[in-house]
């Protein structure tokens, strides 16, 4: 083979591996168009991390995403705390945003940390990897290898920049670059649950944030603190940065209206069909930034064979759409919230949930599980009453946007369903629960339908119980069970003041 054809097949296998390249180059720009291009790119971050970062960027980002991009990139001194559920891309987004700051030359030194050095190493993994071999980074900032200066926990580019990665306690002394301190801190991962159920060993921690490793900056120099991770427990690394932070971004894998918060990438399917194979108490500590604390209030619950509802004392329905009137979105009829809808018992002493309906739902779901309710005691032949939440936080919710969606419903099927508001000013809900139902359950006297232990509401239910604390976030069940084992210990009754809901509601009965 002559020289000629040589440089000829060599040219052909350039151009070849290129085609077939995700992150294909244009070989016929010339300089000018290239610099053009690479200006037009760095002025447009969004733009430029999708051009170079094809292979991570496989969905539209969300607002979120962009919101936070944009004070990472415009803010020099800032510190960001993003507890971001998984399967939203922090850790990914922020490479990219880094690499950006890098590249463009607004940062030089980053440190990336982690809870051990090993997790560290592997966190920077894919930051070294972009460098030797994203090829378009390399077409257009250069190759960034630096001979010597390349080893798995800190490697220098070409550019001057450095990155390197440490354990959590390891000394952060020596981490300059030449003249130049940390600018970029990035925390990712760092709290473990073992680590978490030991509140001395978050101090520890917390500690070596605060005196060791975050002086290493320089005070005249602004530094940009990252810290990526989920709220695993309610005193933990991240929960103690998020106090110092100039702003901690909490998302949920859905959002206040039970909605991916990332549609672009996770349908309502994907996320349905993950959160069915896990616990709620695990969806909610790895998904919705809740950790459940089980156990604090409610020790176990007891499952059992209930009587017959005939054979109670009095049997109720109560309800919590589990909306307030102070919500700026209370009368969109849509509105979907975690509600509630149980069917209670009381015989003697006892008290029984026989079924419920717990779940995120919108107002016309709820209103359909109203009436599945209704039609589960019906079926008895029982006299009964539906007892919804309305307290003056709510009001006027229940008038204005359940009233008549019951009312259509009633019109729809012929059936009309005995509503009676609740009224009662109520004190903090976890008092409540826990002052009302704690000593029922501690005697044993609440009791949970053994034949709907299969039945995910009630499982949903078994874990808010076992979740309640001062700080839940979630107990919209307990809280509903407190309002009907409350009035079938309190009430009397009062005929005038009950009415019906329905094709005729102003029937007195």
């Amino acid at each position: 083979m002559d020289k000629k054809t040589g440089q000829l097949l060599e040219v052909w296998k350039r151009v070849s591996d290129n085609l077939f390249r995700e992150d294909a180059i244009d070989l016929d720009e010339s300089p000018i168009e290239k610099k053009k291009r690479i200006a037009y790119l760095e002025a447009n971050p969004e733009k430029w991390k999708k051009h170079y970062f094809s292979k991570f960027y496989t969905a539209d980002p969300a607002k979120f995403h962009i919101d936070a991009s944009k004070k990472i990139i415009n803010t020099a001194e800032f510190y960001l705390v993003l507890s971001w559920s998984r399967e939203l891309a922090k850790s990914t987004r922020t490479m990219m945003d880094v690499i950006y700051l890098v590249l463009t030359k607004k940062k030089k030194n980053v440190l990336l940390v982690s809870y051990s050095a090993d997790n560290a190493e592997m966190l920077l993994r894919p930051y070294k990897n972009v460098f030797e071999q994203n090829e378009r980074i390399k077409h257009d900032y250069g190759d960034q290898f630096n001979y010597g200066n390349w080893k798995e926990r800190k490697f220098v580019l070409a550019n001057g920049a450095s990155f390197r990665s440490l354990g959590k306690g390891e000394s952060p002394r020596g981490a300059k670059n030449d003249e130049a301190r940390p600018d970029v801190i990035l925390i990712d991962d760092i709290d473990t649950d073992e680590e978490c159920r030991n509140p001395d060993r978050i101090k520890e921690s917390v500690n070596w944030i605060e005196q060791a490793l975050i002086p290493t900056r320089s005070i005249s120099e602004p530094l940009l603190i990252i810290a990526c991770g989920n709220i695993i427990a309610t005193y933990c690394c991240i929960t103690e940065m998020a106090k110092r932070a100039d702003f901690h971004d909490i998302v949920n894998i859905r959002d206040k209206f039970g909605k991916s918060s990332w549609p672009q990438k996770n349908t309502e399917a994907h996320i349905d069909r993950v959160l069915s194979q896990i616990s709620w108490a695990s969806a909610q500590k790895e998904y919705f930034n809740n950790p459940i604390v089980e156990g604090s209030v409610f020790k176990e619950i007891s499952w059992d064979k209930v009587p017959r509802m005939e054979d109670c004392d009095e049997i109720l329905i109560y309800a919590d759409p589990a909306t307030s009137n102070k919500d700026k979105a209370a009368n969109k009829k849509n509105q979907a919230s975690t509600k509630f809808v149980g069917v209670i018992g009381r015989k003697g002493l006892k008290y029984y949930i026989y079924t419920c309906w717990l779940d995120v739902m919108n107002n016309s779901q709820f209103i359909d599980c109203l009436f599945e309710a209704h039609q589960y005691v019906s079926k008895k032949g029982l006299i009964h009453k539906i007892y919804i939440e309305n307290n003056s936080l709510q009001d006027p919710f229940y008038e204005q946007v359940l009233s008549p969606l019951i009312r259509q419903k009633a019109n729809d099927t012929g059936i009309m369903i005995p509503i009676t508001p609740d009224t009662r000013r109520k004190p903090e809900k976890y008092f409540r629960i826990e002052g009302t139902l704690e000593p029922i359950n501690r005697l044993g006297n609440l009791i949970f339908n053994k034949a709907e232990e299969n039945n995910p509401n009630m499982r949903r239910l078994e874990s808010q119980f076992l979740g309640v604390s001062p700080n839940a976030k979630v107990m919209d069940g307990p809280d509903g069970v407190e309002g009907g084992v409350w009035i079938l210990q309190n009430r009397s009754f009062n005929y005038n003041n009950d009415y019906r809901v329905g094709a005729r509601a102003s029937r007195k009965y």
